[in-house]
């Protein structure tokens, strides 16, 4: 497996002779001229997770990538005449050899005066690879057992607290911090090294990727 950040919540990952986009949003760039992509996932209908005008051009560009996506995103890209498919968890899909396990329903709650849409994180996970996890805008989902998470590092809705706890609990062998775009280098380490220090994972592996690098697991 092959994990590319393209900025904040934005991953390419590819596996199993399958390239799969996940969160192209306004805060994410690089992922405007990929070509042969099989799959498009995006967790939630915010704008650092989903920019309408790119994804919309990005889709026509790739005719043969499927579209997944939580049930309002959904209703709007097929309102625009693009097709997609809702995903709701306990609805596994496939993507070639790839399994796609949807995870969660809601955002994370920010304030009352926001109200919580729907999110719906994603495991992907195929023969001979390990299995990743990105969750979206949320902190609560139950993934089961994951190698690599895609962790969610800095956002209005989150707490340290909640971020150290989450890594925690997935108990993964790997994290690549997303969600980063709000942080500078210096808070991008110490949210980062927080969760190496606290989190009680053992052997937990630390694998920050900035500027489209990309790393292979």
């Amino acid at each position: 497996m092959r994990v590319t950040h393209l900025g904040h919540a934005c991953l390419l990952v590819e596996a199993a002779d399958r390239r799969i986009l996940i969160d192209p949003g306004s805060f994410s760039t690089g992922f405007e001229d990929l070509t042969g992509l099989d799959a498009v996932l995006v967790t939630h209908n915010h704008a650092d997770h989903f920019d309408p005008e790119r994804v919309s051009a990005l889709i026509r560009a790739n005719p043969g990538a499927t579209v997944h996506t939580d049930p309002l995103t959904a209703e709007k890209l097929r309102d625009e005449g693009l097709p997609a498919v809702p995903s709701r968890q306990g609805e596994d899909f496939a993507v070639g050899d790839v399994t796609v396990t949807p995870v969660g329903e809601l955002h994370a709650f920010n304030h009352a005066a926001m109200p919580r849409i729907p999110n719906v994180g994603v495991v992907l996970r195929a023969d001979g690879e390990p299995s990743l996890f990105h969750p979206g805008d949320a902190y609560d989902g139950e993934p089961g057992p994951v190698d690599v998470l895609a962790h969610p590092l800095s956002a209005p809705w989150a707490a340290s607290r909640d971020s150290i706890a989450f890594v925690g609990r997935i108990a993964p062998k790997v994290f690549i911090p997303i969600h980063d775009a709000l942080l500078s280098d210096v808070g991008h380490r110490m949210y980062s090294g927080h969760i190496e220090q606290f989190s009680g994972v053992d052997g937990l592996t630390y694998t920050p990727l900035r500027d489209a690098e990309s790393a292979i697991f």
